[in-house]
């Protein structure tokens, strides 16, 4: 058996990931969460009493706690997904952003460091340290040429960029420093079930579902680069046991889209699966608002390295992963609406202007 600790396993991206390695029955899977607004241990409920899954409340900034899981567990990998992550979050207040990406890391690099050293020669050299990051520390694009590449130089343009290009380097110093076997990935943007409401995706769905404004910042002329969820578990999955001490992998889904065009498209999935009572399309929801500060233009991931070396490729294409998301926001309200009644209800974040105090 493998044991493996997954940090913010209640999370978006955390639960896919929990929920494809606990469907393995050699994989022993530890979740490790400190449950703020974005952990949701329902997202988890299919497999809350599988044998080898066990969650631990508790927050990575408390390094003294995170060893003594490590010890307790014999943990032979850590998959590090534990961050505030919401871009519109980071501009209104950058401080929880700082202590948990940054601070929240360096502590548990510290006691990850502390474990393997202890720990007898043959499970040093297996041991990994995977680190789960963002596109957003590479920074803007222009819309007509570049891509992301493993070499592409650091420029993040938010506080949540800043601190997750901050976490990147920490982890490949505690390796290049005092050698511990870490491997680095960065993703495009995620979406798929159990998704937040307050990204682009879901709350597009929700408010739609709910005759409220669709909101889409400036022209809507913004890219990115989506990748479904379902996809970036298994991905993270081959990195973690198959990637080098030292390497770092880009993870995209070559699906490249205006933020405009992902709502449109999210209107037309709603009008033949779910109607408006006025007969009349979604689309007459769209509505254009100030763009956000520090809005970059556009991501794009090559993703050639991973597919190349771990014989990793999405599975889904945008059209059917947005097709799948959308009904399963459709049929599984129980997840949902709690959120929005008590949560989140879909209004507006992150509008502080430069030069606002």
């Amino acid at each position: 058996m493998k044991n493996i600790l997954v940090t913010g396993g209640a999370g978006f991206i955390g639960s896919a990931v929990c929920r494809y390695l606990a469907s393995n029955p050699e994989i022993n899977v530890v979740n490790v969460d400190k449950l703020t607004y974005a952990g949701n241990l329902a997202s988890l409920r299919q497999i809350e009493n599988h044998p080898n899954y066990r969650f631990h409340q508790v927050d990575i900034c408390d390094d003294v706690k995170m060893l003594d899981i490590l010890r307790a567990e014999k943990i032979d990998a850590i998959m590090h997904l534990a961050a505030e992550s919401h871009v519109d979050r980071s501009i209104d207040g950058p401080g929880a952003f700082i202590e948990t990406n940054i601070v929240g890391t360096y502590r548990l690099l510290n006691a990850t460091l502390t474990y393997w050293r202890d720990l007898p020669s043959e499970k040093k050299e297996a041991f990994r340290f995977h680190h789960v990051s963002t596109d957003e520390v590479f920074g803007d694009l222009p819309f007509d040429s570049g891509i992301f590449t493993e070499e592409t130089p650091y420029a993040p343009s938010s506080p949540y960029s800043a601190s997750k290009a901050a976490s990147d380097h920490l982890v490949s110093a505690w390796h290049e420093t005092y050698g511990l076997p870490v491997v680095l990935s960065n993703c495009s943007n995620n979406y798929g079930p159990y998704h937040f409401p307050e990204k682009l995706i879901p709350l597009a769905i929700l408010n739609a579902l709910d005759e409220k404004p669709l909101t889409v910042y400036g022209a809507g002329a913004n890219i990115r680069d989506w990748l479904y969820v379902e996809d970036h578990a298994q991905a993270l999955a081959c990195v973690i046991t198959k990637g080098g001490p030292g390497e770092r992998y880009n993870i995209g889904g070559r699906a490249e889209r205006t933020n405009l065009s992902v709502v449109e498209a999210i209107c037309d999935i709603l009008d033949k699966k779910k109607p408006r009572k006025s007969g009349r399309s979604h689309r007459e929801l769209i509505t254009f608002v100030t763009d956000r500060p520090g809005h970059d233009r556009r991501y794009a991931i090559d993703a050639s390295k991973i597919e190349r070396e771990l014989d990793w490729k999405p599975r889904e294409t945008f059209e059917t992963g947005l097709a799948r998301t959308v009904t399963w926001y459709l049929e599984n309200s129980w997840w949902w609406r709690p959120i929005r009644e008590t949560t989140y209800a879909g209004e507006r974040l992150g509008s502080a202007m430069k030069g606002a105090a």
